[in-house]
């Protein structure tokens, strides 16, 4: 696996990704949204992938920086390569590569009483690494609650 910024050539991978996890964070295949937010962070340098040894995509990242505080705007892994160490490799390669401290990453998914918060794991990858959860943020686009998690930087 090799982890790099995203390109133009990569959208069928993301759209791949999008349509394993729709279950959960609702349509995004043929939404239009989620076409302009891929393609923004696309036109900005602000999407890495996490390219599979045999081809396609193990993972994508949307990532948002900001003065003191960077948000993940998306990451999936593919199903596949769920627990093989994709997703940390995406946030460490995010974080060396737009985060300078003091800072603060934040990320919003499920709330702890969201069906996808044990089913994905999401919850406990992001508390492994280092995330804290916080307040609560506006439900996701399929109704279910959601939760802001936040990691300080140096």
């Amino acid at each position: 696996m090799t982890v790099r910024l995203a390109g133009e050539q990569d959208v069928p991978g993301f759209l791949s990704l999008a349509a394993q996890v729709e279950h959960w964070f609702g349509p995004m295949v043929e939404d239009a949204g989620f076409h302009a937010a891929l393609a923004d962070h696309l036109r900005r340098s602000q999407a890495l992938v996490a390219a599979a040894a045999g081809g396609g995509l193990a993972g994508g990242l949307l990532f948002g920086t900001g003065t003191r505080t960077h948000h993940v705007h998306w990451l999936v892994v593919g199903e596949q390569s769920r627990g093989t160490g994709v997703g940390r490799a995406l946030m460490d390669d995010a974080i060396r590569r737009w985060v300078r401290g003091p800072a603060a990453v934040e990320v919003v998914t499920f709330g702890a009483d969201h069906p996808g918060a044990s089913a994905s794991g999401a919850r406990a990858f992001y508390e492994r690494l280092g995330f804290v959860a916080g307040e609560a943020a506006a439900p996701g686009p399929e109704g279910g609650s959601r939760q802001v998690f936040r990691r300080t930087i140096g």
